[in-house]
């Protein structure tokens, strides 16, 4: 019982940790993508004296990927009725070209306002509205969430690496008088070591398969079944086969980190 809460003590705030790291790959993925939803779905209105093409309007900033010109004629339409033919003919001569430009990628706010700059350059343009309140209420909305659960998965990440200290601090103790014996006939430190890296070892590949196996189901199971837009969407990016690498090499990287700040910390102590 007390070999099992001994381990349990160091693969929980592993897990915790591993957890953390996937869930910033998925919640990276995630947001890549509904950014990429916001970002098609944004488009600035530009107003032009003259007809102008998607390559000049790039040409004056790199930001701007697609165009999509308002028809005039359903503008005269709309405005001329009960007029003359001639008197419509005559508002279509001196109606200026309206445009809705979509951009490359979701931008912030700051950028946003230099992009707009950039198109007021030209003496052919003579308006840019680029709905920048309501811009900036959503982009500032989503960069705090995003904010918020980075900070919760660091802190998240630092409690549960201070636990998994203490319990290699205790595993140290446990084989200290064994250390101690391979130390004085001259055994290297990774040697003398080696009993932490072998526990340790186990519960990161235990620790890393479990994770994965959680995400695995979440993405087969229970993604497609939530019915809530944003996960359905976007379920193949709750997990990826790449994802248990990461997750291996990060458990591996964690177990090797502790050993070494625990031995060398007990080293202190010694002399």
């Amino acid at each position: 019982m007390k070999f099992i809460k001994n381990h349990l003590m160091f693969i929980l705030p592993l897990m915790a940790i591993l957890f953390s790291i996937e869930f910033y790959l998925v919640f990276e993925r995630t947001t890549k993508s509904y950014e990429k939803i916001l970002t098609e779905g944004y488009s600035m209105l530009v107003v032009t004296k003259r007809p102008m093409t998607l390559k000049k309007f790039q040409r004056l900033n790199h930001q701007i990927r697609s165009l999509k010109e308002v028809e005039r004629s359903n503008i005269i339409s709309q405005v001329s009725k009960g007029m003359t033919e001639e008197n419509a003919k005559k508002i279509l001569a001196v109606l200026p070209y309206f445009y809705n430009l979509g951009l490359q990628s979701y931008v912030h706010t700051e950028e946003l306002a230099f992009i707009k700059k950039d198109l007021q350059k030209s003496s052919n343009i003579k308006k840019v509205e680029t709905f920048d309140s309501a811009y900036e209420d959503s982009y500032r909305l989503f960069s705090f969430i995003k904010f918020m659960l980075k900070v919760f998965i660091v802190f998240m990440a630092i409690v549960s690496l201070f636990l998994i200290l203490k319990q290699m601090q205790i595993w140290k103790y446990a084989h200290k008088e064994r250390m101690q014996v391979m130390e004085i006939f001259g055994a290297p430190l990774m040697l003398r070591s080696g009993v932490l890296f072998r526990m340790a070892l186990i519960d990161a590949i235990i620790s890393a398969l479990f994770i994965s196996s959680i995400f695995y189901a979440i993405q087969t199971q229970w993604a497609l079944e939530s019915h809530i837009d944003i996960i359905t969407q976007n379920y193949q990016a709750l997990f990826k086969l790449n994802d248990i690498g990461i997750l291996m090499i990060s458990a591996i990287t964690i177990v090797v980190v502790s050993v070494y700040l625990v031995v060398h910390s007990s080293k202190g102590e010694q002399e």
